[in-house]
């Protein structure tokens, strides 16, 4: 059976701008292929209602699951959970149980737990939370969707606190050899490998160095005795020099 397939939406204008640097799709990727679940597309939008709705219903559609990262905080752009409330056609409002872990956290901090605050216990109808042990504002699923905080830190921890509630597959493994020849010189072997390994994603990375040209081959896959025999051919079609 092929592994349960995965999409990302990075929401959030900053990324767009260049004001701050996406790391979350790094994270999630890595610990999606560790999980046996493969990570397909990542869209990145602004914080514009339209888009952020019809990039959901695209992907939520299209894949296994789906992870959004930004938008959730007590701010006036964030809009993320009032988005995935429309693209479901759910109400949204406070939820009790939200509210509360919120309550509680400022209560211990001796912080006002304001009106722009409790935005972050706005969850849509029929959702459930999705623990954040590091600030405490919860993100939520929503079927197949599941709505983290940009925050690096934060998202990590929701990311662990998803996972065991996802179905996984096989993991991912891999192999890599560094050929010193240029991509030209490979290409129609390595392609003539790829056929004979159906099974089998291989990628070809090239570089540069000190003006000698070469490439790392990367051979994926989840059956770890197929992906040793195909870089044993590799290895054999490309000896050191």
């Amino acid at each position: 059976m092929p592994n349960p397939t995965a999409a990302m939406l990075v929401i959030g204008d900053e990324i767009l701008s260049g004001r701050t640097r996406d790391a979350n799709m790094y994270y999630l990727a890595q610990e999606l292929t560790k999980h046996g679940v493969d990570l397909k597309e990542v869209r990145v939008v602004s914080d514009d209602r339209a888009a952020i709705v019809s990039a959901l219903t695209a992907l939520r559609k299209g894949f296994d699951v789906v992870v959004t990262s930004g938008g959730i905080g007590p701010t006036h752009d964030d809009i993320t959970a009032d988005c995935v409330a429309e693209a479901f056609g759910a109400h949204i409002g406070v939820r009790d149980d939200a509210r509360a872990l919120l309550a509680a956290h400022y209560d211990r901090q001796g912080v006002e737990f304001n009106e722009a605050r409790q935005r972050m216990a706005r969850i849509p109808d029929g959702a459930t939370l999705i623990d954040n042990p590091v600030s405490i504002a919860p993100g939520f699923s929503m079927e197949n969707v599941h709505v983290m905080a940009g925050v690096p830190s934060v998202f990590q921890a929701m990311v662990a606190s998803l996972l065991p509630k996802l179905t996984g597959g096989a993991p991912l493994l891999s192999q890599s050899l560094r050929i010193m020849r240029g991509e030209g010189m490979i290409a129609e072997p390595l392609g003539d490998l790829a056929k004979r390994y159906p099974e089998l994603s291989m990628g070809s990375y090239p570089f540069q160095r000190d003006g000698i040209y070469g490439a790392n081959v990367v051979i994926r896959g989840s059956d770890g005795a197929m992906i040793d025999r195909a870089m044993a051919e590799l290895c054999a079609l490309f000896p050191p020099d």
